[in-house]
């Protein structure tokens, strides 16, 4: 069977086409992605609260907290892209200012909310015990907000 040009040019046009819907985001990665992009950003809101309370403690707290959650999401990305892919376009944050102990307790609460949404897509237990991992950070950091005063 011969194809004429016209025909192999458009079974190459179909098979790049196919190409490109297999490298769309599944909906999972881009749950995982979110979830990341606000890890990511966590560092940076914790930092700020930190930089802003008059609390000694708070200020301790927190501190251990950012120090700590960035080799923990390094470490969590590079586990995911080695078995998938590089992740890409990560979303952008706004950040807040301090304003008292309750916004930051509230954050932390609403930062593993998201996480439990989030890992109930991640299907490898490596990366599920990397996620309890950053979910032990939080409860530690919340136990130190809440009652070490």
């Amino acid at each position: 069977m011969t194809l004429t040009k016209e025909q192999l040019f458009k079974a190459m046009r179909m098979n790049e086409q196919k190409s490109d819907e297999n490298k769309s985001e599944p909906k999972s990665n881009l749950s995982f992605k979110n979830m990341v992009s606000t890890l990511f950003h966590s560092q940076t809101q914790v930092h700020i609260f930190h930089l802003q309370t008059k609390s000694f403690s708070e200020h301790k707290a927190l501190q251990k907290y950012y120090e700590e959650i960035d080799g923990l999401v390094d470490s969590i990305i590079e586990s995911y892209q080695g078995k998938y892919d590089i992740i890409e376009n990560y979303d952008s944050i706004k950040n807040q200012d301090y304003e008292s102990i309750e916004q930051v307790i509230n954050y932390f609460k609403s930062l593993d909310s998201m996480i439990d949404k989030a890992r109930k897509n991640v299907k490898e237990s490596y990366i599920q015990n990397q996620i309890d991992g950053i979910q032990e950070l939080i409860y530690s950091t919340l136990y130190k907000l809440r009652f070490l005063k």
